[in-house]
């Protein structure tokens, strides 16, 4: 009797996760199975990329993760990176609007206060402004919806101020999307039930944050983690421990037929191959090709997908006049910069940058700026200078330059995403058992959040196969 075959394909953090995982299982039960992991390019790791140039480690993708989601950490453990981990320096960050930099407010949470005196004496908000944040302690709750837009909620509680000059920048500096599109069940649905359990954004915040103890203060640093020598290690690690012929590169999953109890999948190498159960950790519009044969995949094609780039440029130190003490900034949309963010890389990640050298990395590409994203290397470097240069004084030319272009990879979860992923999932389920889908199109961007997807995935894999 043959072995049960399990394609996963998508070789992102959540394919890999999941590969990984899979193996681990069947190793440790000796079940009967065997994994395939399906990946279109000529290299792993999806938006994961890390370049080692000259003794820099430049990321043209994410940078870290969230360390309070704990999976991300446990798979660099797993993988044995353990001894890697590097947690965030501290240090000040700022929002860029109104043509100055302003500090963030300390006791915020995703731009919403939880403490009141920063907030009331931070340059960043006009007297009235404040004065309409302070609604949100006397402001009705809303009425129970089933879905609504992140900016109608945010404005609703606490005015247009805080939406534009402090929670428009940071949340659509992680989804790369319009908060008054984005869903506010699919991205930040605690707010929601602060509101309805509390009646006040703030007041539930104050009561459900965390204070920290005397003995945990010296604790209090950085959320975010990040490996010694770039999150493309993580990638490496993990692929090092999958088993000789797992891993199938260059090679596209074109069509996916069910057949009988099985799937055929149709390479684009011209091979086939057969699966008792199938992982589509691939992007939506991806997805929907592969099963374009099923009317309700076709929810994908209503699903945007946003573009972004990115250029890292090193200096030398003494070139930077006006230097900034801090890690980096976010932009709000009444500014008259292009770019949407900065990060100081090496104030915020010290370990990235030769001694006596700087490196900073900003990024273009809002979601009603998308054509900067096609513009060349020259034009996109031209642009980020001239921006930095209004904030910092810049004498030197960079010594190095890397621009970065993601094309449509953004997944926007705009109202209703929730709804519409429990929709395809239901079909999935009924009319083709034994695929799942994980992955950033679908429940959370993060990469703690596509890993908690590979290992669901690899649950519901097992436990199919196992009935």
């Amino acid at each position: 009797m043959r072995n049960k075959q399990i394609a996963v394909i998508g070789g992102g953090i959540a394919g890999l996760t999941a590969a990984y995982y899979l193996q681990k299982e069947i190793e440790n039960d000796q079940l009967p199975y065997e994994v395939k992991l399906i990946e279109a390019s000529d290299e792993l790791g999806g938006k994961i990329k890390t370049m080692q140039k000259d003794g820099y480690t430049i990321e043209r993708g994410p940078d870290s993760f969230l360390e309070r989601k704990k999976s991300a950490a446990r798979l660099a453990c797993d993988a044995g990176l353990e001894d890697d981990l590097i947690r965030v320096a501290s240090g000040k960050s700022y929002i860029l609007a109104n043509g100055q930099l302003h500090s963030m407010p300390k006791g915020s949470f995703m731009g919403v206060p939880t403490q009141m005196k920063p907030f009331l004496t931070s340059s960043l908000f006009s007297v009235s402004g404040k004065l309409r944040a302070a609604g949100d302690f006397f402001l009705p709750r809303g009425a129970e919806k089933d879905d609504q837009a992140l900016g109608l909620f945010f404005r609703r509680r606490l005015g247009n101020e805080v939406v534009e000059n402090m929670i428009e920048p940071l949340l659509s500096g992680i989804y790369s999307g319009d908060v008054d599109q984005l869903s506010l069940m699919a991205t930040f649905p605690n707010f929601y039930e602060l509101e309805q359990q509390y009646g006040s954004l703030i007041r539930g915040l104050q009561n459900t944050k965390s204070k920290p103890s005397e003995s945990s203060s010296k604790k209090k640093q950085g959320m975010f983690l990040t490996l010694r020598n770039g999150l493309s290690s993580l990638v490496k690690a993990i692929e090092e421990k999958l088993k000789e012929n797992t891993v199938w590169k260059a090679t596209a999953v074109n069509h996916i037929a069910k057949k009988h109890n099985s799937y055929k999948l149709s390479l684009s190498n011209g091979k086939m191959l057969q699966a008792d159960a199938v992982i589509m950790a691939a992007p939506h519009l991806a997805a929907q090709k592969m099963l374009s044969q099923y009317d309700f995949m076709n929810e994908w094609k209503e699903m945007p997908a946003t573009s972004v780039a990115n250029v890292a440029m090193a200096f030398d130190e003494a070139d930077i006049k006006d230097d900034i003490d801090g890690t980096g900034f976010v932009v709000s949309r009444n500014s008259d910069c292009r770019i949407t963010a900065c990060t100081w890389t090496h104030k915020k990640w010290p370990h990235t940058t030769p001694s006596g050298k700087a490196l900073v990395r900003c990024y273009v590409g809002r979601p009603d700026d998308q054509e900067v994203v096609d513009f060349s290397d020259a034009e996109i470097e031209e642009i980020v200078l001239r921006d930095l240069n209004k904030q910092m004084k810049i004498t030197g030319k960079p010594e190095m330059k890397v621009v970065t272009r993601w094309k449509n990879v953004m997944p926007q979860y705009t109202v209703g995403h929730k709804r519409r992923v429990q929709r395809v999932k239901e079909q999935i389920a009924q009319q083709l058992p034994g695929v799942f889908l994980a992955g950033s199109s679908y429940e959370g961007i993060g990469l703690p959040d596509c890993i908690d997807q590979g290992e669901k995935a690899v649950k519901d894999v097992l436990s199919f196969l196992n009935e």
